[in-house]
């Protein structure tokens, strides 16, 4: 058991047994920073900069279109595609790199609902993530076909679940409260009442291991630019179960898609396999620079990686007592089993306390109205980082920086 009370002492001792602590060398990152904001951005893996200047300089620059061939540009969605199923534990064939995260729920949420007539119902969490409950709602607007969005508490998705529902569309971990769904019993119960299930992994593809093929997944979406270090605005990915690919139709249909897109048919005749939820041109760059990131996930242990993140989640949540007793209150589920890679207090002055932790260096995010929010990346966090920040946060709560009149104004991004 650890500890009541934690010491610097006894975190510096947890980060020489570290067994991932040499991964930090392959992330830049700035000495004076304590970085707990990678579930929203992950930081520049060290071999994207050159890799991204040799794919600009001499795959463009001196290959130009020549590259889609040389360079094995027009495969690349593909060839990401199943380094991400690696780490997501899908099927080969299943996964593909493209779009965003917004996008491919589109395809995905619409060739979901073509393949469940008859079902009104896109059921949902409660304070699931904006973008995903926009694009449900959106798409059910467009189609005008009676669909409709059903939220539900996290502990009332099983019991909604009924012969209405055509699609539970579920964000694996939640983004405010860092709640952990558990995959295989949600798919399983969706599945005995007749609906398909659609996986947002935004906040734990890279962050854990996922058995999406042993959890008998229909789909999955998620970005690349938070635990997978692509970079920002990186690639988004999808993934189609091999059982759904060749019935399945795409809410958008592109050249990407096509069976022959050289042909240049003036009808769309949709590829086989996941191929067909493919739309426009793949960006290049930002593929480039994702892929590195990937490499980094890929030579790590995720049960390792998994290991480290629940213990410093722990840890942290126990500084937070240990040094700041009474401040904040705690959104994190303590059960292990619900806990994603974040720890999320509560405050009332959420927003200046978050900009008085970046101006000494600890970098977390807010989310609205009242939480701050810790992301915990065991490639590149170390123990002693925790202890570091949490003194940081004591300090500012125990002289009330945080009221100071620069840390007042809200600025566009938070």
């Amino acid at each position: 058991m650890p500890p009541t009370s934690w010491t610097r002492a006894d975190l510096a001792a947890l980060d020489t047994a570290d067994e991932l602590a040499s991964f930090r060398n392959e992330f830049r990152l700035p000495a004076d920073l304590i970085y707990l904001d990678g579930n929203s951005l992950g930081p520049l893996p060290a071999q994207a900069a050159a890799r991204v200047a040799q794919v600009v300089e001499q795959q463009w620059g001196e290959g130009l279109i020549r590259s889609w061939n040389s360079a094995g540009w027009i495969d690349w969605p593909v060839t990401l595609g199943a380094k991400i199923a690696q780490l997501i534990g899908a099927a080969p064939g299943s996964t593909r790199v493209a779009d965003s995260t917004s996008v491919n729920l589109f395809k995905l949420l619409a060739g979901a609902l073509a393949l469940r007539p008859g079902r009104p119902v896109i059921l949902t969490e409660a304070g699931n993530f904006p973008t995903d409950l926009y694009i449900a709602q959106g798409l059910a607007a467009l189609l005008d076909r009676g669909h409709r969005v059903v939220q539900a508490a996290p502990d009332e998705i099983t019991a909604r679940l009924d012969d209405s529902v055509a699609v539970l569309l579920l964000t694996h971990v939640n983004y405010r409260t860092g709640r952990l769904h558990d995959m295989q019993a949600l798919t399983q119960q969706a599945h005995a009442a007749g609906a398909l299930v659609i996986w947002d992994l935004a906040h734990s593809a890279g962050a854990m291991p996922l058995d999406l093929d042993g959890c008998d997944a229909d789909f999955a979406i998620g970005c690349g630019y938070k635990f997978l270090n692509g970079g920002p605005g990186a690639p988004a990915f999808l993934m189609v179960a091999p059982r759904h690919a060749d019935s399945f139709t795409p809410g958008l249909t592109g050249w990407f898609g096509h069976a022959a897109p050289f042909a240049f048919e003036a009808e769309f005749r949709p590829a086989k396999g996941a191929d067909r939820a493919l739309v426009g041109t793949p960006g290049i760059i930002g593929m480039a620079a994702l892929e590195c990131g990937l490499d980094v996930a890929l030579a790590a242990d995720l049960h390792e990686v998994r290991a480290k993140s629940l213990r410093m989640s722990s840890i942290l949540m126990d500084l937070v007592d240990q040094l700041c007793p009474g401040h904040f209150g705690l959104l994190t589920p303590k059960d292990e089993t619900l806990r994603g890679s974040q720890v999320s207090l509560t405050h009332d002055a959420a927003y200046p306390i978050m900009q008085a932790l970046i101006a000494r260096g600890v970098i977390g995010d807010v989310r609205q109205p009242n939480i701050l929010r810790f992301g915990l990346t065991p490639l590149y966090l170390r123990f002693t980082d925790l202890w570091d920040a949490a003194v940081i946060l004591a300090d500012i709560m125990h002289n009330a920086t945080w009221q100071r009149p620069e840390f007042q104004t809200r600025q566009k991004v938070i």
